[in-house]
């Protein structure tokens, strides 16, 4: 383009909607596989830094994560005040556990992936993500099922956290975003614990998976709040959902919160503190109506399609 400086030959483009693409700009791939659940890329691009990919779908990368990574992990941690157990379904890079060991009061955070070969590479080549997390006494990690797992666990864990892939039919995780799966998890959930989702776009064309996603976990747990966090690098804001048998504070007073975070944490946070905070859960009108007015619960029968995959191109 006219007056355009292009940095890159090589180039991911991911499929939003049927009508738009978002394009990554690579500057080098550092590992590709075909597993036998999905296809990975690990790639360096012009603008974000290190990114994983997973069947062309845009996973996370190491110049915004924070904008997806703290704010999935710290609400549900800061409402439940003092979490020892942690238990994370999915969270391939790692970033997940990290954000959950920067809490003095965990004692164990168990990491449950499906894919060994995607956690593999992702120890050795996004060691900005995963910052050793894997190698913390604290940090049990088990490749495998997650519906395995939550049938089969006698433990009862503090949090919950679904860091899943999105759940595109093609993919390993499409099944875990139903009531059946929720059902599960409210069973291996701790008296006053909280459960977590990584909850899809809520971008207004985007909105329907989310607000379904919300309408279904409504049917498990009594308390269910949206909120969301822009992540540059998606291309929309995404959404996420946390709930649980207790009630969510969702106005939490920021010096409060702020005094929490210094005596329960080690601190080092790029967006989490208590006025961030009461401004990730004050959930806007849009989404409020798209939820209150969803009638469509996610089942095994009938579960969630996320639109797309993508796809790599080169130009000359």
């Amino acid at each position: 383009m006219a007056g355009s400086n292009v940095g890159a030959d090589l180039w991911v483009s991911e499929y939003i909607t049927p009508w738009d693409i978002y394009v990554h700009g690579i500057t080098k791939v550092l590992a590709y596989k075909k597993t036998e659940y999905q296809e990975m890329y690990i790639v360096e691009t012009g603008a974000y830094g290190k990114g994983l990919v997973l069947d062309g779908k845009w996973q996370s990368c190491t110049g915004d994560e924070f904008l997806y990574h703290e704010p999935l992990v710290h609400p549900a941690m800061i409402c439940h005040g003092n979490p020892r157990n942690v238990l994370v379904l999915g969270g391939g890079e790692g970033a997940t556990v990290r954000e959950i060991l920067r809490w003095k009061t965990v004692e164990q955070a168990m990491m449950v992936d499906i894919d060994g070969e995607v956690v593999e590479a992702c120890r050795e080549h996004m060691l900005e993500m995963h910052q050793n997390a894997f190698e913390d006494a604290r940090t049990k990690l088990v490749i495998g099922d997650a519906l395995e797992v939550l049938d089969t666990t006698d433990q009862k864990w503090d949090i919950v956290i679904s860091d899943l892939s999105d759940p595109i039919e093609e993919g390993p995780s499409f099944q875990l975003f139903t009531k059946e799966y929720f059902e599960r998890v409210q069973r291996v959930l701790a008296p006053g614990g909280y459960f977590v989702l990584q909850a899809g776009s809520v971008s207004p064309v985007e909105l329907t998976l989310h607000a379904r996603l919300v309408k279904t976990l409504s049917t498990v747990f009594p308390h269910v709040h949206s909120y969301s966090s822009h992540t540059p690098s998606y291309g929309a804001p995404w959404g996420f959902a946390i709930a649980s048998a207790e009630a969510i504070a969702t106005q939490p007073d920021p010096a409060t919160i702020d005094q929490l975070l210094s005596e329960k944490t080690t601190g080092g946070f790029r967006l989490i503190d208590g006025m961030s905070l009461l401004g990730l859960l004050q959930t806007p009108a849009h989404i409020r109506h798209a939820i209150a007015q969803e009638t469509q619960v996610y089942t095994l029968k009938e579960p969630p399609k996320f639109f797309g995959k993508g796809s790599r191109g080169a130009e000359a």
